[in-house]
């Protein structure tokens, strides 16, 4: 791979114009600069992986952020990109690292992890000296797929990091659409159909009819089959806000119980749900029923098509659990006489957008559909 037309800002002070990225961020309606860029650590060595499910705007950012070095001082020369879909196989990969120029000391591999065993030849390449006295950026649409083999980089991260980039949160989203504090109600009404998704916020209409085709390929990807993964998609929305088993979904599909969890794990790897298992106290239970969430409002509506609606009470619960996770890194639920959605840190909390039918132990925080907004601006995610 020639590195030259993939890194304009060499030799073009313009470079920002014409690059497709940039501009499309340019003509949006509403435009923000992602946090996430301030986590990164670009000071060698530094091995940094940035995960985050498609069309979240990681290369935008990433783009940003070479805009941002360029025109803060930095050698444009210093800083090297390279788009890893473009990659053939690990052979190509190795052989543009190992032509890097010199005086390159920051180096972004966007969307490595699509290429199988990628991680043995950055490993490779840091124990050689290559990527040994830079910083590196990483990024990716799979958790797993970093986080199987993180310990094969263990000693040859120097001061990187770990950052998840994730669609915007209700907190993000009131804030980048100008809601202010007495327009949080209208903002939770317009977010549970939009969701975070910058395309989305922006109103493309092509975009919610794009998102099962992106997951079909990235399950395709993984060796997956994509109707299984839409069969079980469509079980734990049938399902919804009660908890499931593997079996109970095993049964309506007619495949077998470990299949099924093999999906939901996949999914969840490529940030299409989350789970939350049952906690008592500090008892987790990973064999009792769990309770399955999508991350962003808008992607069960995307996949179910017309197949029908997702429900407001199960839409609600979701937003929940996914904004707790986010801001306690673990989420989970409890049912023994009574149910709690979500139990994360020192919050137990139960989502009812209708009228709560009984009383709730003392502790547990009852949400109405009246306070969720506030709730989640709270958060702080």
């Amino acid at each position: 791979m020639r590195l030259e037309p993939l890194n304009p800002w060499w030799h073009d002070d313009r470079w920002h114009m014409r690059d497709p990225h940039l501009s499309r961020l340019e003509a949006a309606e509403y435009r923000w600069r992602p946090g996430w860029l301030d986590r990164l650590s670009l000071v060698p060595p530094s091995l940094n992986f940035v995960l985050g499910p498609r069309q979240v705007g990681k290369t935008t950012g990433l783009k940003m952020l070479i805009r941002e070095l360029v025109e803060g001082g930095a050698d444009p020369r210093s800083v090297a990109y390279v788009d890893c879909d473009l990659i053939v196989d690990l052979r190509e990969l190795r052989s543009t690292l190992t032509r890097l120029p010199a005086r390159v000391d920051k180096v972004i591999l966007d969307e490595v992890t699509g290429l199988e065993y990628w991680w043995r030849v950055v490993r490779g390449l840091i124990d050689g000296g290559f990527l040994a006295r830079r910083a590196v950026v990483v990024s990716g649409s799979s958790s797993v797929r970093v986080r199987r083999y993180s310990e094969s980089f263990v000693g040859r991260r120097g001061m990187g990091r770990d950052v998840e980039v994730l669609p915007l949160s209700f907190r993000e989203f009131a804030d980048v659409r100008g809601y202010g504090p007495s327009g949080l109600e209208a903002a939770f009404e317009e977010y549970l159909s939009v969701g975070g998704f910058p395309r989305s916020v922006n109103g493309d209409p092509s975009f919610e009819e794009e998102v099962p085709d992106q997951i079909d390929r990235e399950v395709a990807r993984a060796g997956r089959s994509a109707r299984i993964a839409r069969q079980v998609i469509y079980q734990v929305v049938e399902k919804a806000p009660s908890a499931l088993s593997y079996n109970s979904i095993a049964r309506e599909i007619g495949v077998s119980h470990v299949t099924v969890r093999e999906y939901l794990e996949l999914l969840e790897d490529l940030f299409v749900v989350g789970v939350a298992y049952w906690r008592s106290g500090g008892r987790i239970s990973f064999r009792k029923e769990k309770k399955v969430f999508f991350r962003d409002p808008m992607i069960p509506s995307a996949l179910l098509g017309p197949r029908g609606e997702v429900g407001e009470d199960a839409l609600c619960e979701w937003v929940v659990q996914e904004h707790l996770l986010r801001r306690y890194g673990e989420v989970y639920y409890y049912r023994d006489g009574y149910e709690v959605d979500a139990v994360a840190g020192d919050l137990r909390v139960e989502v009812k957008c209708g009228r709560a039918r009984r009383r709730y132990p003392r502790g547990v925080t009852v949400l109405s559909r009246e306070d969720l907004p506030y709730f989640l601006y709270e958060i702080g995610v």
